[in-house]
């Protein structure tokens, strides 16, 4: 019996030990790292490497959209020893199917070709002005009725920071100018106002009676309201056939509330870069510039990928002038690269960086890249990454793969960057289509 279970143990343990080195050999690995979908673009190539030294059967449901190892025939055997090329032919979807000594399902990738896409890189400091689609509440204040007592109106109705007040007494509002008009009429008859706040993805109807201040002679909310924002960013992309752009990277907040701004209206112009406050270990820099007239294109939609709309005219001073290819997020890869941005006036220049770490993403998220500036004159111009900056587009390989998004506080010569992919997604341009692009409604 002894004999029995040590030989029983022992033939475990050896099982074990055999699961263990094939888990980390090299077919292994190259098993199961084996993609289970993959994206393409017509023309475009990709390698995939087993190392099995076994013969396959490789079957294509749809030849006219993928070669394999050049082939267009739909079955033909193989060798997985050596690598396998995919060729992309046309736009479409197929299956790669393949089954070892042309008997054993061993795997099936998923081939997605989709329409070739360009876009003209940008690296251009432009003027941002933004409109909000209502009145923003930022703060409370205190209205004097009484020598001796203060009420807030606004409060008191229960109205919080980062409300958006979108319409007052059945009329839409969105300037602030507009108010007091409305606030000084709803005092003299004694009559509430009766407003329509968004408050995050719910309106709600709150009734606000106006307060007389003794000091100022005049009605009051109670209340410290804005309606838009200015500042100034990079261009990272212009997609010439589809008339869009998109900027910045990231979310536009409000600087008291930090609450996203809700796009009524906006528009992008040149800027002229006219000093910069470099980056400093817990301080960052900034871009100071002038913003000039010349309106480039509006504001559509403000994501946490950036600001997006329509390009009205082609912007000056870029690199590009001809539209270079995007990257999926899954071809980035750690290793140098370039970023375009402008240090002074409105020439756009290049400058070396190391992508650090790439995320796998399979949905949209914002923290997709870490970056590293490496360029000497740009790190003793900037010190790092600087406000201003962010939207700074990323080239790797002759492909713009994402934008510039934050800088680390604690080392501004690194930050954060965006996959290229989230943001033509939010621009109304998506890799996943197959058929035909298309550009959101505005």
């Amino acid at each position: 019996m002894g004999s029995s279970s040590n030989r029983k143990r022992w033939i475990g343990f050896l099982l074990v030990l055999l699961v263990w080195l094939g888990s980390i050999s090299t077919p292994f690995q190259s098993f199961a790292s084996f993609p289970q979908e993959l994206r393409l673009f017509p023309g475009q190539n990709r390698q995939i490497a087993l190392s099995v030294p076994v013969s396959a059967s490789v079957s294509v449901s749809d030849p006219a959209v993928l070669k394999v190892n050049g082939s267009n025939r739909p079955t033909f055997q193989l060798n997985l020893k050596h690598p396998i090329t995919l060729q992309s032919e046309q736009a479409g979807q197929t299956e790669m199917r393949l089954k070892l000594f042309g008997k054993i399902p061993f795997k099936t990738v998923k081939v997605r070709v989709v329409p070739d896409l360009k876009v003209i890189p940008g690296g251009q400091t432009i003027g941002v002005k933004l409109k909000s689609s209502g009145v923003l509440v930022v703060g409370h204040h205190l209205v004097s009725v009484a020598p001796n007592r203060k009420v807030s109106p606004g409060e008191e109705a229960k109205l919080r920071v980062g409300d958006l007040i979108v319409s007052i007494n059945g009329a839409s509002i969105n300037d602030v100018s507009k108010v007091s008009d409305l606030v000084a009429k709803s005092g003299e008859a004694k009559r509430p106002l009766e407003l329509i706040v968004k408050r995050q993805q719910e309106q709600i109807k709150i009734s606000l009676n106006p307060a007389y201040d003794v000091m100022d002679k005049a009605y009051r909310l109670g209340l410290y309201i804005r309606d838009s924002a200015a500042g100034v960013g990079t261009l990272t992309f212009y997609a010439p056939d589809q008339g869009v752009y998109g900027a910045l990277g990231h979310v536009i907040t409000d600087m008291d509330t930090q609450t996203p701004i809700e796009v009524g209206a906006g528009e992008i112009t040149h800027s002229n870069v006219t000093s910069i406050a470099k980056s400093q270990t817990g301080e960052p820099g900034e871009k100071r510039a002038h913003l000039d007239n010349k309106v480039l294109g509006n504001i559509e939609r403000n994501t946490a990928f950036g600001i997006f709309g329509k390009m009205f005219h082609t912007p000056d001073h870029g690199i590009e002038t001809e539209p270079i290819p995007v990257a999926f997020s899954e071809e980035v890869k750690e290793g140098p690269a370039k970023i375009y941005t402008v240090l002074s006036g409105q020439k756009v220049e290049k400058f070396d960086i190391e992508i650090t770490h790439v995320a796998k993403q399979d949905v949209p998220a914002t923290k997709g890249l870490v970056i590293k500036i490496t360029d000497p004159r740009l790190l003793e111009k900037t010190g790092g990454i600087v406000q201003g900056m962010s939207g700074s587009p990323i080239i790797q390989d002759g492909k713009m793969v994402g934008a510039v998004t934050h800088v680390f506080v604690n080392d501004p010569s690194s930050g954060y960057g965006c996959f290229i992919e989230w943001m033509l997604r939010d621009a109304g341009i998506s890799l996943e289509e197959t058929d035909q692009q298309q550009t959101l409604a505005s």
